[in-house]
């Protein structure tokens, strides 16, 4: 299955290739998706402190370019630092790599700025079943006809830390009001079979990137 981080751009994404919301959104979903798939894999651990801190556990190759650009990352500057500063920095933002891995894919392609960078790269998908094969399974996870499984669980709280979930899965969520749809998300969450150690480290690392997206929706929506 593809890794929770590629699914996560392509929720984020429009179909014409343009942000779906804030810039900021997608950066913390992105790196908040990179370091589920680095705790299912056991490379990184978070702390069951108040506060909870990074640890790295092996920082050995993975042999997948996003993985391995994310632990040489944390390696260099977030070992044992408080996972609250680990969301928010922008080098870790692993947008560059999964772009290039799904072009290469034939999923999407990358269309340059234009007029000196003031008009941003877009990047408009080319084959849409990967992102109607996630959306048909997360509407069905939300209805609750399937059982969801760890990966779907970790990528609707991760949208639903960013304050997202209603707006990127208007269709999926099947009418429920944005209250209804917290509330079952939450369900979801709760029933994450991954295991209780996995388990308790997406969800402080999914109330860290609610914190960290706070600031800049509270900026954006008084501007």
């Amino acid at each position: 299955m593809m890794p929770i981080t590629d699914q996560m751009f392509l929720l984020l994404t429009t179909d014409d290739g343009k942000l779906e919301g804030m810039s900021t959104q997608r950066g913390y979903g992105l790196v908040g998706a990179m370091l589920s798939d680095l705790i299912r894999a056991g490379r990184i651990s978070i702390s069951k402190e108040k506060h909870p801190r990074l640890g790295l556990v092996d920082t050995s190759p993975t042999g997948d370019p996003v993985l391995d650009h994310g632990l040489a990352r944390l390696a260099e500057k977030f070992n044992g630092k408080k996972l609250s500063s680990v969301i928010s920095d922008r080098k870790l933002s692993p947008e560059h790599i999964v772009v290039q891995r799904l072009a290469a894919a034939g999923i999407l392609e990358v269309v340059e700025r234009k007029a000196l960078g003031l008009v941003p790269e877009r990047y408009p998908m080319l084959n849409p079943l990967p992102e109607q094969q996630i959306r048909a399974r997360l509407a069905a996870v939300l209805a609750g006809s399937v059982a969801p499984s760890s990966i779907d669980a970790t990528l609707l709280a991760v949208l639903q830390s960013l304050d997202a979930a209603h707006r990127v899965l208007k269709q999926e969520s099947g009418g429920m009001s944005k209250r209804d749809l917290k509330k079952r998300i939450e369900q979801v969450a709760s029933g994450d079979a991954t295991g209780d150690a996995v388990a308790r480290a997406v969800q402080s690392l999914n109330a860290a990137i609610m914190s960290a997206s706070i600031m800049p929706a509270i900026i954006a929506g008084g501007s």
